[in-house]
């Protein structure tokens, strides 16, 4: 049962990824991945958020919205890839951004819903 909900999770968040990034490159056009990194800090978010409920939720929503959700809407191979191609295009100043915002902007994000949630549980 956890696999079919972690394969329901990813298929509402693998397109959610796909469409956010195409919403945002529609409107921002450029070589700056700004649509991977909105996914990947809202993923951040939720997921920290996850983390901060603990034991107030129960496993088979974790493997729903953790492991299938976030798992398929955040995504760190194209954030590598999108990273060496800004390194390509001699975009160093922006491949250091990119890196730089990502994890940063990633660890707060987590970091903000663990504790939005826990000042909410606890």
């Amino acid at each position: 049962m956890t696999a079919v909900l972690v394969v329901a999770g990813a298929m509402v968040g693998a397109p959610l990824r796909y469409l956010t990034d195409r919403a945002v490159r529609s409107r921002y056009d450029g070589p700056f991945p700004w649509g991977t990194l909105l996914v990947n800090v809202a993923g951040c978010l939720i997921l920290g958020g996850l983390t901060g409920a603990g034991s107030a939720l129960p496993a088979p929503m974790l493997a729903l919205l953790g492991t299938g959700f976030c798992g398929a809407l955040t995504t760190y191979s194209t954030f590598s890839f999108e990273t060496l191609r800004l390194v390509e295009q001699k975009a160093y100043f922006s491949a250091v951004v990119n890196i730089v915002v990502s994890v940063a902007a990633g660890l707060g994000g987590a970091y903000a819903g663990f504790a939005l949630v826990q000042a909410f549980v606890a």
